[in-house]
């Protein structure tokens, strides 16, 4: 009991210090190129992970899966990238809310990726999740449309990576795969970021360090989270990512999310909740229908 609290409490903390990156990143994104955001968010993340490991570097970057570590940590640089251009134009909740289709398209790749059978219960939920994102989307409502189709890619190539982190999983340890996203990112944003670099002032390299800081611990903090309790538990806790977003969208961009945002994110998390029900309810009884 005592773990399961205290892995709830790291995963609050996760949640806030990823909605902070992402309030960060849209900050930034007002007055740098998106690939400078990207590139502090990884380049630093590497930094602070360095400082942390310490010597103990050098054996973390050992891999049993050299290309699936670099195919997955390009999915993690796409899924940014993506996503980083959406909220430069979009509200944060907004995308965020998008955003949460990635673990029911999670649930419809881990058919014929990972051989998981899904029934017609949680098919059924897959496609209402798909029809909240569409809510919020609004196909033909303005002339952000092709804009609003990003966070929903993002969602697609996050839900990809996500398949792969499971792939990993009994491979290499978390902080190997966590290394292995920050040098990747890291790596390929210091070869583009030359040709669109724009000068930043104080306030600007402290953010960018900030951005890169957040990522890193964030992901400590989950995978502390994880270590403490199971993802079953802790996932619903995720979704507190939209109330952290509309928050920082009140303060710091003068945004609210309008009724369509909010119907849509309320279907979708529902369907989401009605997924991890449906597992955990398949994974203790094994024969029953999914």
């Amino acid at each position: 009991m005592m773990g399961t609290t205290s892995g709830v409490r790291w995963m609050l903390l996760a949640t806030f210090l990823f909605t902070s990156l992402d309030a960060t990143a849209k900050w930034l994104s007002q007055t740098y190129p998106v690939e400078q955001v990207v590139w502090a968010r990884f380049f630093f993340h590497v930094l602070v992970l360095g400082v942390w490991l310490g010597p103990r570097i050098m054996a973390h970057l050992r891999t049993q899966r050299l290309w699936l570590q670099l195919f997955r940590s390009s999915l993690m640089l796409t899924t940014n990238f993506l996503f980083f251009v959406a909220v430069q134009s979009l509200p944060l909740a907004d995308v965020l809310a998008v955003m949460f289709v990635g673990p029911l398209l999670v649930t419809a790749l881990s058919v014929p990726l990972l051989g998981e059978r899904v029934g017609p219960r949680r098919w059924a939920a897959v496609a209402v999740g798909f029809v909240g994102a569409l809510i919020i989307i609004r196909p033909g409502a303005g002339a952000l449309e092709s804009v609003a189709l990003l966070p929903l890619l993002a969602a697609l190539t996050n839900a990809f990576y996500t398949i792969t982190t499971r792939q990993l999983r009994d491979a290499d340890p978390a902080l190997t795969t966590l290394l292995y996203t920050g040098l990747v990112g890291a790596g390929v944003s210091t070869v583009v970021v030359p040709f669109s670099w724009t000068p930043p002032d104080l306030e600007g390299w402290v953010l960018m360090v900030l951005a890169g800081s957040l990522g890193a611990v964030g992901h400590l903090a989950l995978i502390r989270a994880l270590g403490l309790s199971p993802p079953a538990a802790l996932m619903p806790l995720s979704y507190l990512v939209l109330l952290w977003s509309t928050g920082y969208g009140f303060v710091l961009f003068d945004d609210l999310p309008d009724r369509w945002t909010i119907l849509g994110a309320g279907v979708v998390m529902a369907s989401g909740l009605y997924v991890l029900h449906r597992e955990r309810m398949v994974s203790q009884r094994p024969a029953a229908s999914a």
